[in-house]
């Protein structure tokens, strides 16, 4: 069962963090400040459908629980590089590379 932590947050049946009535998890929130370090009010420019207040509570539940969401990003992070070469085209990925590199 899932249950309210904050005004603003729910977190679900698997411990996931979620922007209430959003379809948002928290630490979308989060990724976008810390890979592009924008303010609430960038975030809330590139994702109009959150409130300043929603964003706001993102954040603060992040900073709230820290160590526990970092170690989550970390886990996602060393997934993501474990599943990469099995899910992409290796030669697609070398024509981008090549591409990337040749500017």
């Amino acid at each position: 069962m899932a249950f309210t932590v904050a005004s603003q947050i729910e977190i679900d049946d698997h411990g996931v963090a979620w922007i209430a009535g959003a379809n948002t998890k928290v630490l979308e929130v989060v990724l976008d400040k810390k890979a592009y370090g924008w303010s609430p009010e960038e975030i809330h420019f590139q994702h109009p459908h959150l409130a300043l207040s929603q964003i706001h509570s993102a954040l603060a539940y992040y900073y709230e629980n820290r160590e526990k969401l970092d170690e989550q990003i970390e886990r996602d992070d060393q997934e993501a590089k474990r599943l990469e070469p099995t899910l992409s085209d290796p030669a697609l990925r070398q024509k981008l590379h090549a591409l990337k590199n040749s500017k």
